[in-house]
């Protein structure tokens, strides 16, 4: 597998061989159910769904739980795709945090912080308006946001305020500080998308992807 399911517990740091401090997000990585196995065959593609967090059996609907019983294990809170195809995989395997190996370049996916309504000094990072020659209340608006006679509309994609976070994130090339198979920990250095017990996804880098 090339990668797993988990959840983002929090921050720490944790030093290094020379005593430098590494700040490390610390991500609580399977043990993840695989519940279907997807073939060019039958699906048109290949690919490998998982299971994470076991949900409670009179909280799953019976299309769920149909589902998780083809794979002989129980519904899940999250369920995702991966695109490979390892062999010798089967229906029910558990997938656990050991994929991983310290040192190795990830990537992960999380649904990041929603931060509400923003103006675009906060959303777009504007600089905002002078502060004095007799302005009032220009210090944090936009400006112009399109010309007058031509082309008399405002441009799509335009930068203005409006919904902020709450949206698909990536992060690249995040190397892997620690693994700890006995607690199921993946201790990646740097930040990651989403707020403390959020689900993310862990997925290995391809070579071409990563860079020291």
């Amino acid at each position: 597998m090339n990668g797993i399911l988990g959840k983002k517990l929090g921050m720490t740091s944790v030093f290094d061989e020379r005593g430098e401090i590494i700040p490390c997000t610390v991500i609580e990585a399977g043990p993840c159910v695989v519940t279907q196995l997807k073939t060019k065959e039958t699906d048109g593609y290949e690919a490998v769904q998982l299971g994470f967090d076991e949900k409670k059996k009179n909280r799953a609907t019976k299309p769920e739980a149909g589902h998780a019983a083809k794979a002989n294990t129980v519904p899940h809170r999250l369920v995702r795709e991966f695109r490979t195809a390892p062999e010798g995989l089967k229906l029910g395997a558990n997938i656990t945090v050991e994929i991983f190996r310290k040192g190795e370049k990830v990537k992960v996916s999380g649904t990041s912080k929603g931060k509400g309504f923003q103006g675009v000094v906060r959303r777009h990072h504007f600089g905002g308006g002078p502060a004095t020659h007799g302005q009032s209340d220009r210090l944090r608006a936009p400006g112009s946001i399109g010309s007058s006679s031509y082309p008399s509309r405002v441009f799509k994609g335009q930068r203005m305020a409006g919904h902020m976070g709450n949206t698909r994130t990536t992060v690249y090339n995040l190397t892997v500080v620690d693994v700890i198979p006995e607690s199921n920990l993946l201790l990646v250095r740097g930040p990651v998308p989403g707020a403390i017990n959020s689900y993310v996804q862990v997925q290995k880098l391809s070579r071409d992807r990563a860079w020291k």
